[in-house]
């Protein structure tokens, strides 16, 4: 766990920031270190294209944790679960999916 702009990261947060080359990189924190402050940043989307899908090492101080979703509406949910397979996240893929369920069973019982 790492503090970085007044927040403790963890694996598993939403991060953005800035490479060493300062590349603009999205993603999520596969792993982290206290003693060297680097974390390991799965790269969802980035301005350099051959960066995405790979993991990278950034230095704690050059990543800001990504404000929590609210989701609203099916589409997005949708589009998170396309997004949770996409990075193998099986646990908030099974979360979104059961999301998606109860939001089907709502409309379903106001018919």
């Amino acid at each position: 766990m790492n503090i970085n702009n007044e927040t403790i990261l963890k694996t598993g947060d939403w991060v953005k920031g800035k490479s060493a080359d300062g590349e603009l990189v999205i993603g999520y924190i596969d792993s982290l270190t206290n003693l060297d402050e680097i974390v390991k940043v799965n790269v969802i989307t980035s301005d350099n294209k051959t960066t995405v899908g790979k993991t990278i090492h950034m230095r704690n101080k050059n990543v800001k944790k990504m404000p929590d979703s609210k989701v609203a509406n099916k589409e997005q949910v949708r589009f998170l679960i396309d997004l949770a397979l996409s990075t193998g996240d099986e646990d908030w893929f099974n979360e979104l999916s059961s999301q998606l369920n109860s939001m089907r069973q709502l409309v379903s019982g106001v018919k």
